[in-house]
């Protein structure tokens, strides 16, 4: 051990005073933080009456609307005004599905479980944006005769 430590500290020695003479150490970074860029302009969310289709069967379903504004916290879930059992055929929403009410060892609960409560956490709204990387994701058989 004393001889790992003996080599270990002139060897980190050495690395910090070359660091300190370059300036550091080169940045992956392209941008100039110097400068503040204009903030991108925010992308359209796709609105849909019907269902998103889905690509892999344990896919949580997708948000077919825009949600900005919407509070979830622990103090509120706006989801919930609408897709509660409760309120669902009053405003004609899709109902929270039954496994948001079994905790994670599979107790069922009288209210939406604490894990299933922040929504967002799984359904994403679909917005009108470029992808980053090119997908050539093929749904699972079972799946592309919904489409």
């Amino acid at each position: 051990m004393k001889k790992l430590i003996t080599f270990l500290v002139p060897l980190l020695f050495t690395c910090l005073v070359s660091a300190s003479e370059t300036g550091g150490l080169n940045s992956l970074r392209t941008d100039d933080l110097s400068i503040q860029a204009p903030a991108e302009a925010m992308k359209k969310v796709h609105e849909s009456d019907s269902l998103l289709k889905r690509d892999f069967i344990q896919q949580p379903p997708m948000i077919p609307h825009d949600i900005r504004g919407y509070d979830i916290n622990k103090n509120v879930n706006s989801c919930l005004r609408c897709h509660s059992w409760k309120n669902a055929s009053k405003w004609g929403a899709t109902r929270i599905s039954v496994t948001h009410f079994y905790d994670r060892d599979g107790k069922q609960l009288a209210d939406v479980a604490p894990g299933r409560y922040f929504c967002v956490q799984c359904h994403v709204p679909q917005a009108d944006a470029k992808p980053l990387l090119e997908n050539m994701f093929e749904p699972v058989d079972s799946l592309k005769k919904q489409q």
